[in-house]
């Protein structure tokens, strides 16, 4: 490989990387403003979290159409398309005083989500066969490392400004990264011409967000009551219904075939289960750290300490996603996926167990995001060592959604565990306020906990891909 080959691949590389990164960030920037939010759009913590939700279901959705659209019409053009939409739901948001408009600005920032599958579509077509899987899991593992940055940042901008300049900054950064991806990236030449199904897309939306509603709302209505059987009924009907339709669409969004192929199939169960641990983690321990004193478990701690305590476990991200890629040329992606999925249920299983200091819930945190690192990086490459080329796209965006599903669920499960676990009061008189149970916490990281082994145990017998020892 000459000088010049590997400056080229290492300038794409690295705007690939912010392209992820400014993508990545969208996802928990907002977390710590939530209060925030729910103060100054009048609302309360089962509204406020569909602008968590309604970003991941909407990338959910979005993010195969963006990889097939990238195999038909090259994967830069759709990056800068991708990064574009991002921005602009920002904008739309920013600009937002109601709750309706700034959920509507989160589901445009959502439909962005084919950031990654397209990365990693380019990475498989410009860059030289050795350096494919650690480009990847350097990729992957971004989406850790933004997601931890993501507290700090938001957390600063919440201590010193307004929610407002969260959306501002994630335009700005959607911005400068499409420019660069338009300037420094080459487009790829692999095409696979086709249709969009957006009518299998519309069906896939509407199965993914009525199990979503039934579970944000199970606490109030009561997990075994009519209306919440009967939404996530209607909506696993209907993901039923739209693999059926699938089976007999010419150019499906997702080739079934292809799909249910075991180690496609089984990889993307492992990545349902590490996505949900994934906002299991992100959605418990902010509120654990901020929880005040007199709670008997929180921290008291604000929103900028609290970025900057979980930040170095999402910077361990970025060692372990190489890290990753490297034991898969050597054993294969199976192993960092298993080691992934059992560090990542040990250090939620500590968390369970301990968490009343920053050092318990930093170095715990660690474990576990040095896990999610390891899977993340690994899951991608497993789907391309087992599909062709052209298919890339399809395919990794396909891994991407089932990971939005798998946060979406992580996130609302986490959600109604603690609001079923009772609470406790902090403060005394007109002045008190009600928290999740220390119970609440522990439940909720000892199903996280058990979610990662399952993952771990999948990725044990996921099946070599064909031309591995």
């Amino acid at each position: 490989m000459t000088t010049a080959a590997r400056e080229r691949t290492t300038r794409t590389l690295a705007v690939l990387g912010f392209s992820a990164l400014a993508f990545a960030l969208g996802q928990t920037t907002l977390i710590p403003a939530v209060g925030e939010l729910m103060l100054r759009l009048h609302t309360d913590p089962s509204g406020v979290a569909w602008t968590l939700t309604g970003y991941l279901v909407s990338a959910a959705v979005c993010t195969p159409i963006l990889g097939r659209l990238g195999d038909m019409f090259g994967k830069r053009r759709m990056l800068v398309i991708a990064l574009v939409v991002f921005a602009a739901g920002c904008m739309a948001s920013a600009v937002s005083t109601t709750l309706a408009t700034v959920v509507a600005g989160r589901v445009l920032q959502g439909a962005g989500g084919g950031v990654f599958p397209l990365c990693f579509g380019i990475v498989r077509d410009e860059f030289p066969r050795e350096r494919v899987r650690g480009a990847i899991g350097l990729v992957a593992a971004i989406a850790g490392v933004g997601g931890g940055l993501g507290f700090l940042i938001g957390g600063l901008i919440v201590d010193n400004a307004s929610y407002h300049w969260i959306f501002w900054t994630g335009a700005g950064m959607g911005v400068l990264a499409a420019a660069a991806v338009a300037a420094l990236v080459p487009e790829s030449p692999v095409r696979r011409p086709g249709r969009v199904d957006l009518r299998g897309a519309a069906v896939l939306g509407v199965g993914l967000v009525l199990p979503l509603v039934a579970v944000s709302q199970a606490n109030s209505w009561g997990w075994l009551s009519a209306s919440t059987l009967g939404l996530i009924a209607a909506g696993l009907a209907i993901l039923a219904g739209f693999v059926a339709l699938q089976r007999r669409t010419g150019e499906p969004l997702a080739d079934v075939a292809l799909l249910v192929r075991r180690p496609v199939l089984m990889t993307n169960a492992a990545t349902l289960l590490v996505g949900f641990g994934m906002f299991d983690s992100f959605i418990l321990l902010p509120q654990l750290a901020e929880a005040p004193l007199a709670t008997g478990y929180g921290l008291g701690l604000g929103a900028t300490r609290v970025g900057a305590l979980l930040l170095p476990a999402s910077l361990v991200m970025l060692v372990v996603g190489p890290l990753s890629g490297i034991l898969g040329n050597r054993f294969g992606s199976r192993l960092p996926l298993a080691i992934g999925g059992l560090l990542a249920s040990l250090g939620l299983a500590l968390l369970a167990w301990r968490h009343g200091s920053q050092l318990e819930l930093g170095g715990f945190n660690a474990i576990v995001f040095a896990g999610i690192g390891l899977a993340f990086a690994a899951m991608p490459n497993l789907i391309i060592d087992a599909v062709d080329p052209a298919q890339t796209g399809e395919a990794t965006g396909f891994n991407a959604l089932v990971r939005s599903v798998g946060s979406s669920l992580g996130s609302q499960v986490t959600a109604a565990t603690l609001a079923g676990g009772g609470v406790v009061l902090a403060g005394s008189g007109a002045a008190a306020r009600a928290f999740p149970a220390d119970a609440g916490f522990t439940t909720a990281f000892l199903i996280g906990s058990a979610v990662g082994l399952c993952a771990a145990g999948l990725a044990i017998v996921i099946p070599r891909p064909p031309g591995r020892g």
